[in-house]
């Protein structure tokens, strides 16, 4: 059975799972779905063509859905779609997608919003992506698993946010990061390896001490940046981390890399 409180607003034509918790004056418009054991705490909107997955929880007063901030939305019926186990909290926005973007938001699991962060129009989360208060992504930003983005921090629209990778508070990020990069600054710099995540998630001292090598080589003053990841590539050809940052740097991207000062790069 799910529980309803009587001042929420529930729209004909809405789908609601098992074990649902709707609280006071939470509204879900026609095109929802809930799934199994999602709870909506009170003042909860969820509009348009949204789905949740089962197991989120969504705090008072975040807007889930509502049309994108972008001009050149027409109201075509593009979605939005929210993966399961997530904790979305107060005052969080998520948007979905345009038919610039692929027509579609998506956000995986096990990810937690903290207060006021902001998912716009056609971004791509993965897993156990962590948004703290304040954080904004812009359109079209791609955020991959275990991500943490920092309070009051913005990504630009298109930047690429690698694996396992840290963004300081307050940073502007205009370039795309690597893989289990630490990156801060008014406008990013790279400022190393996310090392205290790296150990959080149990990488092998092996692991780290390779991808501290790694780091060193392609960000050296010899030679080409193309040079660099070449060498690096075969320095490493079974080292599943450093891989992970040569397929990331040398995938399709319209943004550059996020590259350190020259003394970081020591």
């Amino acid at each position: 059975m799910s529980e309803i409180h009587p001042t929420a607003i529930i729209a004909d034509g809405a789908k609601i799972g098992e074990n649902v918790s709707i609280g006071p004056y939470s509204m879900v418009g026609s095109d929802v779905e809930l799934d199994d054991g999602v709870e909506l705490i009170s003042h909860v909107v969820v509009t348009g063509h949204t789905s949740i997955g089962a197991n989120t929880r969504i705090f008072p007063f975040a807007s889930i859905g509502h049309q994108p901030q972008d001009l050149k939305y027409q109201g075509e019926a593009s979605s939005l779609t929210i993966g399961c186990n997530n904790v979305i909290r107060e005052y969080v926005t998520m948007n979905p997608g345009t038919e610039g973007g692929g027509m579609a938001t998506r956000i995986g699991n096990n990810c937690l919003f903290m207060v006021a962060a902001h998912v716009a129009h056609d971004c791509q989360i993965a897993d156990n992506v962590i948004l703290v208060n304040n954080a904004t992504l812009a359109g079209h930003v791609s955020i991959e698993d275990w991500a943490i983005i920092g309070g009051l921090s913005a990504v630009h629209q298109f930047v690429r946010i690698g694996k396992h990778s840290m963004i300081g508070g307050k940073t502007g990020v205009a370039e795309d990061v690597i893989p289990y990069g630490s990156v801060i600054g008014n406008r990013a710099r790279l400022s190393g390896l996310n090392i205290v995540g790296l150990k959080r998630r149990d990488f092998s001292r092996e692991d780290i001490q390779n991808l501290r090598k790694a780091y060193r080589l392609i960000f050296a003053e010899e030679g080409t940046f193309a040079e660099r990841i070449l060498d690096v590539a075969e320095l490493f050809p079974d080292n599943e981390p450093v891989q992970d940052i040569i397929n990331f740097i040398n995938a399709d991207s319209s943004r550059a890399i996020c590259q350190p000062k020259m003394k970081d790069a020591a």
